[in-house]
């Protein structure tokens, strides 16, 4: 039989994954020769033997690889003859490159949790258990070739123990970076406000402090928790208090699959996602018979629920409370805190106590958010588990590598290279220096970690945003404004793949628009290089700007002035808002005078101004509470037929008079608000399809893209589909970045490359 050699260099998620062991394993039971390595590019390797079984092993690799390998690129080359004697695992050599990419860190497998509750191995109780198959990853690696020396791991040297299993090929944990043990590896503690270490055992004393009703600071896999019993409502008020956080909905992480079905709704889909590697944070709706606190998520049905995904929180779990609120470590508006003396620092006033342990985070990773719609998984924050793996994306041969900085205050940031987009982890806001701060540190990491220096950066054209003002302070090459609906519309459009001419249905709360005004119910047109503004909704005042969006009533004032008329408008006001009498006054005089009244075209402020005037939500103590509370007097996913209220649609507005009108005096009925919440989504769904058809009769444009975060909102998600693809258009959703904020920062990076 012929003898053949080959070359083969694989590229994409193959580090940190079991891919050596993989290849190493296959070879050898296949009676095949030659090497293996990690290099700065990918795994390369070499391979030797009869051609046919080459031939099995090649197809093997590209079909089946290890279930956490993502495979870019394989690259194969026949090679002459080397005369192996045997297959080996090379050492680790090559910098980095960038077709390489850092996997993401990886809940505890189940081999790993049977070894931590088993008295006879040597990682019984251990909470930092780990193997190929799972751990950290992202949140510990310093650089590319994925190696010990390069995560802060270095600082542990192996026991003889760990060091057998790390240098076998048949051992699970070879190769696992972070391998450790009792005897090697990093230690937790539990320390008071001062810091000071408490003698007790941390694993014991943690759980009677969380069963009493305490507020814990857990470091974690990629930062701090704030934690405490998710079924004592006194805990969560006090924690609720002493982080100014009045309604915004708080995670919880519940001991099992068994306990999260015991209070919520899980679909095949949604356990799927529960239990996946990844381990997100997942919306689900609560049973009827849920006694779940509802100081968990005021005016909302839905909880984000996970479950224990390293070995600190499943063995923390066994005892303490069946249900813990897991919300993110940090000071409301600051990055996530990911350093002890930080957290003693900066958290000292909201923990009673800290549980601690020394080994390093890196890179610090929020929680992913997501909720299955119809199947499909989609993403509030994609984060921890999913970055830094690239998303295939259709961008030109490029020259340099493109930044996309994202927006202001969900902000992610994204690094296009070679037709790979790599968007980062969730950043949060950037109006603060520590924000600042957090985004320069992050993209620097990233920078490294691919291989990349942006030549060109692009940024919101929002003159407020600090996008522009980071990019200018960085100092990049070249930089270009991206108008922020043009941003999502792209960004839906990339991550479908699609390289032509769409219609774009992009519904949020804010974005200025090339008028001045702000934006956020449009009806685009257009590709990566260029759009036109068909359909919009008609610009209403918004009084105080910024006051108005934390207070939906004066939104909901507004609109009924201009809807109604002064007279009729104010005095609707007046009846729907009897102790708002004075202030009222002063917004019509506001409206009259044009003092600090911008113009608005917003779907999120629409949604604020009805959800006030139901008396639903008058003020937003987080952003998109109003919309979020509205949303929950419909069903989750849409049947119809829809109900709407009329509106019209004239030149290129879409009139809502009629509408606020309609809403008023139902209100004035006393028609159910439940009853109002439907009409309205259905009116919401009917005015993007009529719209979408006039622009598909006018332009021939049969692929629609839905984007921007009004999409959260499920009912208006399933109706639009729906009726969209009855009246046959093909509809585009997101499926791997979030609809709002945290994905347009892939959409500027494409309309960068396009306009090289």
């Amino acid at each position: 039989m012929k003898q053949i050699n080959r070359k083969i260099t694989v590229t994409g998620t193959v580090q940190g994954v079991g891919f050596r062991p993989y290849i190493y394993n296959l070879a050898c039971k296949m009676k095949l020769r030659g090497t293996v390595c990690n290099t700065g590019s990918g795994v390369f390797i070499e391979i030797e033997g009869e051609k046919d079984q080459v031939e099995k092993f090649t197809g093997k690799l590209r079909n089946k690889p290890p279930r956490l390998a993502q495979i870019n690129t394989c690259r194969i080359q026949d090679n002459s003859l080397q005369g192996h004697e045997k297959f080996i695992i090379s050492s680790t050599g090559g910098n980095a490159t960038g077709e390489s990419v850092a996997p993401p860190d990886v809940a505890t497998c189940a081999e790993c949790q049977k070894e931590i509750f088993d008295p006879s191995n040597r990682h019984y109780f251990y909470p930092f258990t780990n193997c190929t198959n799972c751990g950290p990853r992202f949140t510990i690696i310093k650089d590319l070739p994925y190696d010990r020396s390069q995560t802060s791991m270095s600082t542990f040297p192996m026991c003889k123990k760990c060091e057998k299993e790390y240098i076998n090929p048949a051992d699970r944990r070879f190769h696992a970076q972070p391998v450790a043990c009792p005897e090697c590896g990093p230690r937790a503690w539990l320390a008071d406000k001062q810091g000071k270490e408490i003698n007790d055992s941390w694993l014991e004393k943690s759980r009677q402090l969380l069963t009493r009703g305490e507020i814990l600071a857990i470091k974690g896999l990629g930062g701090f928790h704030l934690a405490c019993s998710g079924k004592d409502p006194g805990a969560i008020t006090k924690l609720r208090e002493r982080k100014g956080r009045p309604a915004k909905p708080l995670a919880v992480m519940c001991k099992s699959l068994d306990i999260i079905k015991k209070y919520c709704h899980v679909s095949p889909a949604e356990e799927t996602l529960l239990c996946s590697p990844g381990a997100p944070i997942v919306v689900l709706e609560q049973k009827p018979s849920s006694s779940l606190p509802p100081e968990l998520g005021p005016g909302l049905n839905t909880i984000g629920v996970l479950l224990p995904y390293t070995p600190l929180h499943i063995l923390l779990m066994q005892e303490a409370p069946e249900v813990l609120v897991m919300t993110s470590g940090n000071i409301t508006g600051l990055p996530l805190v990911k350093n002890n003396h930080r957290a003693l620092k900066e958290l000292g006033d909201t923990a009673d106590y800290f549980l601690l342990h020394n080994r390093d985070i890196i890179n610090r990773c929020d929680d992913s958010v997501t909720y299955i719609v119809k199947d499909k998984t989609m993403f509030f924050r994609r984060s921890r588990g999913y970055v830094p793996r690239p998303i295939t994306v259709p961008a030109p041969h490029q020259k340099s590598v493109i930044l996309g900085t994202g927006g202001d205050l969900r902000n992610t940031f994204c690094l296009l290279k070679y037709g790979q987009a790599y968007l980062s982890q969730h950043i949060g806001a950037l109006d603060t220096v520590e924000g600042k701060d957090n985004f320069k540190n992050s993209l620097e990491n990233f920078c490294r970690l691919v291989d990349a220096e942006p030549g060109i950066a692009a940024y919101d054209l929002h003159p407020g945003y600090h996008g522009c003002s980071l990019v200018h302070s960085i100092g990049y090459p070249a930089s270009i404004g991206v108008q922020h609906h043009h941003a999502h519309m792209a960004s839906c459009m990339a991550e479908n793949g699609l390289d032509e001419e769409v219609t774009g249905i992009i519904l949020d709360g804010t974005g200025y628009g090339t008028d001045g005004n702000i934006w956020g119910f449009e009806i685009l047109s257009g590709d990566y290089k260029d759009f036109c503004r068909n359909f919009h909704l008609e610009y209403m005042p918004l009084p105080g700007g910024d006051s108005a969006v934390l207070n939906p009533w004066i939104t909901a004032v507004s609109y009924l002035i201009t809807a109604l008329g002064k007279e009729k408008g104010t005095q609707t006001a007046r009846d729907l808002f009897p102790e708002k009498a004075g202030e009222i006054t002063l917004i019509d005089k506001m409206i009259e005078k044009k003092i600090n009244t911008p113009l608005v075209s917003s779907c999120g402020r629409l949604f604020d101004a009805v959800s006030a005037l139901l008396g639903i939500c008058t003020k937003n103590t987080y952003d998109g509470q109003a919309p979020a509370e509205l949303s929950e007097l419909v069903p989750s996913s849409f049947q119809g037929p829809p109900e709407p209220y009329d509106f019209k649609i004239e030149n290129s507005t879409i009139k809502i008079n009629l509408l606020i009108k309609s809403i008023a005096d139902d209100i004035n009925n006393k028609i159910p608000v439940a009853k109002i919440a439907k009409h309205f989504h259905d009116t919401i769904i009917k005015i993007a399809a009529d719209a979408a058809m006039y622009t598909r009769n006018e332009k021939g444009l049969n692929k629609i893209v839905l984007s921007g975060g009004s999409w959260h909102n499920r009912y208006l998600l399933t109706g639009a589909r729906k009726i969209l693809e009855k009246k046959g258009f093909e509809v585009y959703q997101h499926e791997k970045v979030p609809p709002g904020d945290g994905g347009i920062s892939l959409g500027q990076a494409m309309i960068a490359t396009y306009s090289l």
